[in-house]
C-alpha cells in the first residue's frame, strides 16, 4: 500500500513522540482524518466541542507535561477558531503545533468556499514558524522545523496542508538541487551565562541586606536551587502567577503571588527590599516591583529577547535557571543577619491570618473566598489545579496552597476567559493518573465550560484516575469586570452587560451521567468539594456565591476604599452590600493578630 502525505504526517508525529492531538473534524482535513483511521488512531485524536477548545487543551497538555501540544483543525473557520488558544500559547511561551487544512491548490486565489489567506492570518500568532506544504518532498523539513522551533522558542508554530496535498502519494526529498532533507533528533541543550556576568551578579546580591526574589514559570525546573539561594540570601520569594507551583507555599519565606491578584506580603516584600533577583519571569506590572532606583537588580532568563525589561536590571544573566543558579550559588555569602528574613516570615504569617479571616466573613449566600479556602486542605498533594480568568483567579492566587508535587496554571499573559476546563482536560491527558481540579466562574463556564464537560464525559474512561472536578462560582455576575468598572472607572455596575442567567450547572452535569452538586449554604461547601473529590469520574460542584465580596488589591488603602465606595454610591444596584463586604474584608488587615509584631 502506498503512503500518502497524510499518512506520513501522522508517522512523523509518532516519531517525534506525539501521543495526542486535540482537534475537530472538517473537510479541509479529510485526508488526515482518513489517515488516522488507517493508523488506528495513533496518535490519539481527541475531539473537543470547538476548535478553540482544542487549542486550549493543547496548551494545557503542554504546560503540564513539558512536551509539545498539538492541535488540528480544518480550513477557514476551523483555522480561525484556533487563534485564541494559540495566542494563549504565544503569550505564555508554550510549545504548541497547529496543523490546519487549506482549500485545494487548484482553487486557491479563486475566492473559493472557506478560502482564507492563512499565511496572513497566522503570521503573527505563529511568527516563529508558519509554512504551507505544497509538494510531498517539502513535508519532512517543514514538519520537523515546526516542531523543533516550537520547542526551542517555546512558541506556537503552524503547518498548513491543502486538502489535495494530503491525498498525494508521499515521496521523500532526494539528494538533488533545491531539495531540503531533514532529521528528527532534538538533543538536549542548555544555555549558561558568562563567568564575568556571574561574578557581577554575585557582587550585587552579596551587597544586599534586604533581598527579594521573584520567580516565574522559567524557574520551574530549579526548585531546589531557588530554595537554596533564598536560604543563603535570607530572602523572601514572591511568585508570578505562572510560577505559582515553582515553590511550596508551606515554606515560611514564600510570600505568594504578586500583583493585583497577589498578597500583601508580596507587596511589602517588593516595597521594602534593597535588592531584587528575578528568575524566569517577565511579570509585566512594573508598579508592583521595587521603586525604580531603590533596589539593585539581577535577572535570570533563558530568552535573550526577554531580558532587561520591566526593571532597570544591572546584570542580565541569559541562561537556564537551574544551570545558572548552580554557578551563582557557590559565589554567594551566607553570613548575614536574620532581621529581614524574620520580617518577611512575619508578614507571611500575618497575611495567612488575614486571608483566613476574610474567608470566614459572612456573605449572601456564600463567601467566594471561603469556597477556595475550604478546598485548599482537601486537595491531594499530587493534584493539578487550573484556574479560569475572572474573580476566581483572585481566590486561586491567594487561597490555594501549593505543596507536594501539586501543579497549577492559568492563562497568564493573555488572561483570556474560557481555558479553565479545557486546560484541565489537557492536563488529564498529560497525567491520566492524577486528580485535576478546575476553578471556574459562571461566565467562563457558560462561555466554554459547559460544552467541554461533554468532552470530559466522553473520555473519562481513558484516565487511570477519573477525577476531574470543576468548581463553579455561580454569582450571576461577570464579577471581575464589574469590580474593575467600580474601582477603575468609578462607575456603577451596568447590568445589561454584567448580569448572567442562573444556569443549573450541576443539573447539566447530571444530565451527562456525571456527578453534579449544587451548594447553596456555607455549611455545605466542604461536603460539596468532598463529593467531587470522591467521585469516580468528572464532577461539577456549583457554589452560589456573593458577588458583593470584592477582590481587593494587596496595596489598597483605606482612602482608596473610601474613594471607590463614594464613586459607586451614584447608583450601583449592589452598592449597600458591596460597601459593607468591602470594608469587612479590608478591616481584617488591621485587626490585631496573635503573631503580628
Amino acid at each position: 500500500m502506498s503512503t500518502k502525505v497524510s499518512d506520513h504526517v501522522l508517522q512523523r508525529l509518532r516519531e517525534w513522540g506525539v501521543e495526542t492531538v486535540f482537534g475537530y473534524p472538517g473537510d479541509g482535513i479529510n485526508g488526515l482524518l482518513a489517515a488516522w483511521g488507517r493508523a488506528e488512531d495513533r496518535p490519539r485524536f481527541i475531539q473537543s466541542r470547538h476548535e478553540e477548545m482544542s487549542a486550549f487543551q493543547a496548551v494545557g497538555y503542554a504546560k503540564f507535561s513539558g512536551r509539545l501540544g498539538v492541535c488540528a483543525a480544518t480550513s477557514g473557520p476551523g483555522a480561525i477558531h484556533l487563534l485564541n488558544g494559540l495566542y494563549d500559547a504565544k503569550l505564555d511561551h508554550v510549545p504548541v503545533l497547529a496543523i490546519v487544512g487549506q482549500t485545494h491548490r487548484t482553487a486557491m486565489g479563486g475566492s473559493y468556499q472557506q478560502e482564507v489567506d492563512l499565511h496572513t492570518l497566522y503570521k503573527d500568532v505563529a511568527s516563529d514558524f508558519v509554512e504551507t506544504v505544497t509538494v510531498p518532498e517539502q513535508l519532512p523539513n517543514v514538519l520537523d522545523r515546526a516542531i523543533r522551533t516550537a520547542y526551542a522558542r517555546r512558541a506556537p508554530t503552524a503547518v498548513i496542508i491543502p486538502g489535495d496535498v494530503q491525498e498525494l502519494e508521499y515521496s521523500a526529498p532526494t539528494h538533488d538541487f533545491k531539495m531540503v532533507p531533514s532529521s528528527l533528533d532534538r538533543s538536549a541543550w542548555t544555555a549558561v551565562p558568562s563567568q564575568d556576568s556571574i561574578e557581577r551578579a554575585a557582587e550585587i546580591l552579596n551587597a544586599g541586606d534586604k533581598v527579594a526574589i521573584l520567580v516565574g514559570q522559567g524557574a520551574a525546573g530549579a526548585r531546589e536551587e531557588v530554595h537554596r539561594i533564598a536560604q543563603l540570601l535570607g530572602a523572601g520569594v514572591a511568585k508570578a502567577l505562572l510560577g505559582k507551583d515553582v515553590l511550596s507555599d508551606e515554606l515560611p519565606y514564600v510570600t505568594g503571588s504578586i500583583g493585583l491578584l497577589g498578597t500583601r506580603a508580596s507587596y511589602e516584600l517588593m516595597r521594602d527590599c534593597d535588592t531584587l533577583l528575578t528568575i524566569g519571569s517577565s511579570f509585566p506590572y512594573s508598579q508592583f516591583l521595587p521603586e525604580f532606583g531603590k533596589a539593585r537588580a539581577v535577572q535570570i532568563d533563558i530568552d535573550p529577547h526577554m531580558v532587561g525589561m520591566r526593571y532597570p536590571y544591572e546584570v542580565n544573566l541569559v541562561g537556564d535557571a537551574k544551570e545558572t543558579l548552580q554557578r551563582l550559588i557557590p559565589r554567594l555569602d551566607s553570613d548575614r543577619g536574620r532581621e529581614w528574613y524574620d520580617t518577611v516570615c512575619d508578614n507571611v504569617r500575618h497575611w495567612h491570618e488575614v486571608m483566613e479571616g476574610r474567608a470566614q466573613l459572612s456573605a449572601d449566600p456564600i463567601n467566594p473566598e471561603y469556597v477556595a479556602r475550604a478546598l485548599d486542605p482537601l486537595l491531594p498533594d499530587d493534584a493539578i489545579v487550573t484556574s479560569d480568568s475572572g474573580s476566581t483567579a483572585n481566590w486561586y492566587a491567594r487561597h490555594i496552597t501549593m505543596r507536594g508535587t501539586m501543579r497549577g496554571s492559568l492563562s497568564g499573559t493573555l488572561a483570556t476567559m474560557g481555558p479553565g476546563v479545557p486546560y484541565a482536560i489537557g492536563a488529564k491527558f498529560a497525567h491520566p493518573d492524577r486528580p485535576v481540579v478546575a476553578l471556574v466562574g459562571d461566565g467562563a463556564m457558560q462561555m466554554n465550560g459547559l460544552a467541554e464537560m461533554i468532552t470530559a464525559a466522553k473520555y473519562a474512561d481513558r484516565w487511570e484516575d477519573r477525577r476531574l472536578v470543576v468548581g463553579v462560582w455561580n454569582n450571576r455576575d461577570l464579577n471581575q469586570v464589574t469590580w474593575e468598572m467600580r474601582a477603575m472607572e468609578g462607575a456603577p455596575s451596568f447590568l445589561p452587560s454584567q448580569e448572567l442567567p442562573d444556569v443549573q450547572y450541576a443539573a447539566f452535569a447530571r444530565s451527562l451521567g456525571l456527578t453534579g452538586v449544587r451548594v447553596e449554604k456555607p455549611e455545605d461547601v466542604e461536603a460539596g468539594w468532598r463529593a467531587g473529590l470522591e467521585a469516580d469520574g468528572p464532577a461539577v460542584i456549583e457554589f452560589l456565591t456573593d458577588p458583593a465580596v470584592p477582590p481587593i488589591p494587596p496595596h489598597s488603602t483605606w482612602e482608596q476604599m473610601e474613594a471607590t465606595a463614594a464613586s459607586i454610591l451614584k447608583g450601583d444596584t449592589d452598592r449597600g452590600s458591596m460597601i459593607r463586604q468591602g470594608f469587612k474584608a479590608k478591616v481584617q488587615e488591621f485587626l490585631p493578630h496573635r503573631d503580628k509584631k
